[in-house]
């Protein structure tokens, strides 16, 4: 497995997480009010953003050196 490709396995996570919605489909636990099932979904969002902001550091840091 290449250098990058470590790093950009870390991309697949979001997807996992959210790939089967029967999973996290609950009303509990609630958090303000929302429903599992929306804030669950909604955290991933920064997630996601923060797993590909890390992958590209990463991979960007390893092609430079």
């Amino acid at each position: 497995m290449g250098r990058h490709r470590r790093w950009q396995v870390l991309l697949i996570l979001p997807f996992v997480g959210l790939l089967y919605p029967p999973l996290y489909a609950t009303r509990d636990p609630e958090l303000f009010g929302f429903p599992f099932f929306y804030w669950y979904q909604l955290a991933w969002v920064p997630a996601a953003a923060l797993i590909t902001w890390f992958v590209y550091r990463r991979t960007r840091r390893a092609s430079a050196s």
